[in-house]
């Protein structure tokens, strides 16, 4: 129950992590060649574009890896209360 409360507590937060900074990468290449990002469409623009955060565009991703870290976190808990027989 530690082993899987461990990984449901990182692994989520790992995927978040790599999907924001891919994203993010794109980002940061779009406005160093002086265009501007579409966050909602996910390409580079010429005109000025508003933004648009995560959690609008991602509700699910953002909302169920927090989700399962919380659980991953309670397993842990458990994990580490509950004696080894």
């Amino acid at each position: 129950m530690l082993r899987l409360g461990l990984l449901l507590l990182i692994a989520p937060l790992l995927v978040l992590m790599g999907v924001f900074f891919w994203e993010h990468s794109s980002v940061r290449e779009c406005t160093l060649s002086g265009g501007y990002w579409d966050y909602l469409e996910g390409v580079c623009r010429d005109t000025p574009q508003p933004f648009v955060s995560w959690l609008e565009r991602h509700p699910w991703l953002v909302n169920g890896g927090m989700l399962l870290s919380v659980i991953g976190m309670g397993l842990c808990m458990v994990g580490l209360y509950v004696k080894r027989r």
